[in-house]
């Protein structure tokens, strides 16, 4: 028989938490850190805070910070299963930086959390590589972030992210509420797939209920469905700004959870109400399928899920072909999808889809 005081004594380690692979996850991290930097970042990754040089807002007049946080949802869940973690950080970006820009705010610098079972470091790098990726692509820094492992807690395989951003406007050019008017026309983006809403729904009916499995070929999508539920959600935020800068804006609405009618009702005054007709875009097959398979009622859809419809700006009429124009250049699609008249401050979807 073993004396007690001849037991190992209980370490960090045994206890499952690897502060060794913790350190080579940042270190296998940083070459994708060092991309998403903006020139007022102060310090490199490691310190205990990420430094981002305020002097830049000197000139502002009157600058207003803007913040968000988010997650993305039960999408980590596919990724999972399918092990393919280099995407799953750059919808996390987007459904942060994308809730600054609606309110005509730059994206200024972004930190992230990791909670996970175990620190595999090779997965934690993919993770902060799709993170760093998104950052480029919204024009913010990546200024830090904590990766923290938790056994017991999560298994050893498992592993949720969240995020927060902080950007900037001047006061005198906030988009929102007080400059939408009647007359104003929405310009919808499409968006890239489901995003990262509703993803509950689309696992139960499609993994769960019809007995799908992600490496099932879906004629509809040309492509796996894993592949479809994993593709990232879109980024807007450098596209909104261009906008913004150039056509008269009045707001913008990030189409996330809750649908397109319930986000956009957020950015409308109450004396004003906003029609948007369904016949202007064709949602992708993903949507639809969802809805067949599950036997989901489409107004149940329109309020978990995004249509095909990711960001809409409400934009003053004389501006529209202008706005079309400058999202067509950068690559983005969109197209008119309603307008705004006096009304109580409700968004409706009206009319079949094309």
């Amino acid at each position: 028989m073993t004396s007690d005081a001849a037991r190992p004594g209980a370490t960090y380690a045994s206890s499952g938490v690897d502060i060794e692979a913790g350190d080579r996850a940042v270190e296998l991290m940083k070459e994708w850190v060092a991309k998403a930097r903006r020139p007022e970042t102060f310090n490199d990754l490691g310190g205990f805070a990420g430094l981002f040089d305020a002097s830049a807002l000197t000139s502002y007049r009157r600058p207003l910070l803007a913040t968000s946080t988010d997650g993305v949802g039960t999408k980590v869940m596919i990724a999972q299963r399918m092990d393919v973690h280099d995407t799953i950080g750059f919808d996390l970006v987007g459904m942060v930086v994308d809730d600054i820009v609606v309110c005509g705010a730059e994206p200024l610098f972004m930190t992230d959390y990791i909670a996970c079972g175990k620190v595999v470091p090779e997965r934690i790098a993919d993770v902060v590589k799709g993170i760093a990726q998104g950052c480029v692509a919204a024009g913010c820094t990546l200024s830090g972030g904590e990766t923290a492992e938790h056994p017991g807690l999560l298994a050893t395989d498992e592993y949720d992210v969240a995020g927060a951003a902080t950007g900037v406007v001047e006061a005198d050019q906030l988009l929102g509420p007080h400059l939408v008017r009647p007359g104003d026309v929405l310009v919808a983006m499409a968006s890239s797939g489901l995003h990262s809403n509703g993803y509950s729904l689309v696992r139960h009916v499609l993994l769960e209920h019809a007995g799908w499995t992600l490496d099932r070929q879906v004629a509809e999508f040309g492509r796996t469905l894993g592949e479809e539920l994993l593709e990232p959600t879109a980024i807007y935020a450098l596209h909104c700004l261009a906008l913004a800068r150039s056509v008269e804006v009045h707001a913008m609405s990030h189409i996330t959870g809750g649908g397109l009618a319930a986000n956009l009702a957020r950015v409308l005054p109450a004396e004003v109400s906003a029609r948007v007709d369904r016949s202007t875009w064709t949602p992708a097959p993903v949507f639809g399928l969802v809805g067949q398979l599950g036997g989901v009622a489409q107004e149940e859809l329109e309020r978990t899920l995004n249509m095909g419809v990711g960001m809409v700006a409400v934009v003053a009429a004389e501006g529209a072909d202008e706005a079309l124009r400058l999202l067509g250049d950068r690559g983005v699609q969109a197209w008119i999808a309603g307008e705004v008249t006096a009304g109580d401050g409700s968004a409706v979807l009206d009319g079949s889809y094309a």
